[in-house]
């Protein structure tokens, strides 16, 4: 619900504003939440050096990689390719974590992830189909499903280290690469001083930041990484299709958008999926 709400805070700033400055206020954001969190003594991280090199494989495939390629392939795609595309992460999680883990997903779990698939895509296809033929915008979404992908049997892998202490992770490396690489394309179009100042300057960006910062990052990815630990990838990999539902009816309820027959049908169908996937046998 906190990813899919993220459309209704967002959908007027990146119109106007770079992915890569949201992205590098938004972690930074993060990133300033956990650490008072930790000053505050509310969580504790213990970040040893043989936890250290599972946390960077988690925290490289997703934010660093999945969020590089998923900008990059949104901006060269449509819509519905987009959303098509990004609708099979549950698939190449289930794919990641037979390969990775061992894990086979059982009857119930492949029927309800079909199902949620063509929920997803009947939503993306409810506003028509068009197409771009990007191979590098499909490259890109691609590699941003399987970083996804390997996020998750990486989160599952790294049972040696707490939910909190893979979200810290996670949040200080993007706190350090986006910003990083924020500044250089500020530098490069020159407005290096809007990007520190945005902040400051644009009220909308500073709700669209806190929102996204301590909500979609500091929060949901905590409650990823424990719903990962807790019931694993291919159980709590079939609740990224309620993103769309949420998305959808946010957009519907906040921003007065139409709700089609095709989407409540999607919508339905999702809610169908993740309940088959889950059901206990």
């Amino acid at each position: 619900m906190l990813f899919g709400l993220s459309y209704v805070f967002t959908k007027d700033i990146t119109a106007r504003v770079s992915a890569l400055s949201l992205l590098s206020w938004r972690f930074i954001t993060a990133f300033a939440f956990m650490i008072a969190l930790v000053f505050a003594k509310a969580v504790r991280i213990e970040i040893t050096k043989e936890k250290a090199g599972n946390l960077l494989k988690i925290a490289l495939f997703n934010p660093l990689i999945y969020f590089i390629a998923e900008t990059y392939g949104i901006r060269a795609l449509t819509a519905s390719e987009s959303g098509a595309l990004l609708a099979s992460i549950p698939v190449f999680s289930i794919i990641a974590s037979a390969v990775f883990l061992k894990s086979k997903p059982g009857k119930t779990e492949v029927i309800g992830i079909l199902i949620t698939l063509i929920g997803v895509l009947f939503t993306v296809f409810a506003s028509g189909f068009s197409a771009s033929f990007s191979i590098s915008g499909y490259f890109a979404l691609f590699l941003a499903v399987i970083s996804y992908a390997l996020y998750s049997v990486f989160s599952e892998k790294g049972n040696d280290s707490s939910e909190m202490e893979k979200t810290f992770f996670m949040m200080l490396l993007g706190a350090i690469v986006f910003p990083a690489l924020a500044v250089i394309e500020s530098l490069r179009e020159g407005r290096l001083s809007e990007l520190i100042t945005l902040p400051f300057k644009d009220m909308g960006f500073l709700i669209a930041v806190l929102y996204q910062g301590i909500g979609c990052s500091s929060v949901a990815f905590f409650l990823s990484n424990a719903a990962i630990a807790r019931i694993g990838v291919n159980r709590s990999s079939t609740f990224i299709g309620i993103t769309t539902a949420v998305s959808i009816l946010g957009g519907v309820l906040m921003l007065n958008e139409p709700f089609t027959l095709m989407q409540i049908t999607g919508s339905i169908l999702i809610l169908i999926g993740v309940y088959t996937a889950n059901i206990r046998r």
